[in-house]
């Protein structure tokens, strides 16, 4: 919080527009969907109901299907779910862990109606075939760039790409409001459809007369007080994360560690600071196994988890990756996902976790971050 964060969220509560409407909150809307290149900002309390906002804005019919990639957080498929529709998965690209865009064609059936990428730690996806694909079948895209804010693909920032895409402000985002969200999109019905449905679909007048369900999804003022700031200095700190990602990087190059990429399309933001074990500290037996059964204490023997327990025990906190959304209990309780299987998910979710990322760290805790995995795994 190195700007004008203070002042900002001061003049809220001097003024009294602490609630769902004021100054700032048109403000981060209008900059926020100018920097991503789209025309419209619809901002909501967090990521997650971004995502279930722009489904459901959609009106897809029920059972409908949305492709998306199985390593990804579980807002996607619950944001699918809930608007009655059904999630199709495909694999990761084992580089950049965004979804296998060459599996994508094979899962369109008539009941496809659009295409969820999700940028990943990042890294975007590759985000031209995949309009490509979705212009071909006549299909919506809906962006999650939630981890992505300031990246770019082929010099456009993602988010800028999709019929709508969503953000998350989340404290550990690139810039952050505390909690909070945003759908961006260039489409006047849309947007218009994504304010009411924020909003429990008021009317203008009479307005407690209502046509359709909608929800309180409303961020405050004081929120986008906080992204205004944040939003000044987005330049600065996008920079520092692509510099300790730089450090880490130079200091881990010999480890039986993947690093995080950056394909020439790219630009990669470097959110966290992936690491993912190689494969000469696994076992291809331990992957053969069917782990959709197993108990949760299992979870702990994978190489991640013994890794992560190392590292916190010499002071230094970590992540696990996501595990993908076809080993997930609770969709596989609803019959989703039965006996599929991504071998790249599973390999990740096995074997990758995040180092310290947060602008706060220090050049001397990176150093000693490197030094304790160093000393770890050799």
């Amino acid at each position: 919080m190195p700007g004008n964060e203070l002042k900002y969220v001061s003049e809220c509560l001097k003024t009294n527009w602490i609630s769902s409407s004021g100054s700032f909150l048109e403000r981060f809307e209008s900059e926020w969907a100018k920097y991503c290149g789209q025309k419209y900002g619809i901002a909501v309390c967090n990521g997650t109901v971004a995502l279930e906002l722009a489904v459901d804005a959609c009106d897809f019919p029920k059972g409908s299907e949305i492709i998306l990639p199985s390593f990804t957080i579980i807002s996607c498929v619950q944001a699918i779910t809930k608007a009655g529709c059904l999630p199709v998965l495909v694999d990761c690209d084992p580089e950049t862990y965004c979804m296998q865009v060459n599996q994508i064609e094979s899962k369109i059936t008539d009941r496809t109606v659009a295409i969820m990428p999700v940028h990943m730690y990042g890294h975007p996806a590759d985000i031209e075939p995949i309009m490509d694909i979705a212009q071909k079948h006549g299909l919506i895209v809906i962006e999650d760039a939630a981890q992505t804010h300031g990246g770019e693909y082929r010099g456009r920032k993602c988010g800028s790409f999709g019929k709508l895409a969503c953000f998350s402000f989340y404290a550990n985002k690139n810039i952050t409001t505390g909690e909070g969200g945003m759908v961006l999109t260039s489409d006047t019905v849309i947007a218009q459809r994504l304010r009411k449905l924020k909003n429990l679909c008021f009317l203008k007048s009479p307005r407690f007369l209502h046509h359709r369900l909608g929800y309180n999804y409303r961020m405050t003022n004081i929120q986008a007080a906080l992204g205004i700031a944040q939003l000044e200095n987005i330049d600065k700190f996008v920079e520092r994360k692509i510099d300790m990602a730089r450090k880490y990087s130079q200091a881990l190059v010999n480890l039986p560690l993947q690093l995080p990429i950056e394909h020439k399309w790219a630009k990669n933001v470097i959110w966290m600071y992936n690491v993912l074990l190689k494969e000469e500290k696994q076992s291809q037996k331990f992957f053969e196994k069917d782990w959709q059964s197993i108990s949760p204490e299992e979870y702990f023997r994978w190489p991640t988890y013994k890794l992560m327990e190392a590292l916190e025990r010499a002071g230094v906190q970590t992540r696990p990756f996501f595990i993908g959304m076809h080993e997930q209990p609770v969709f596989l309780s609803q019959g989703f996902f039965i006996g599929e299987r991504y071998p790249v998910t599973e390999k990740i979710a096995r074997c990758g976790f995040y180092l310290p990322s947060g602008q706060a760290i220090t050049d001397l805790q990176i150093d000693e971050v490197s030094r304790v995995l160093k000393e770890i795994l050799s």
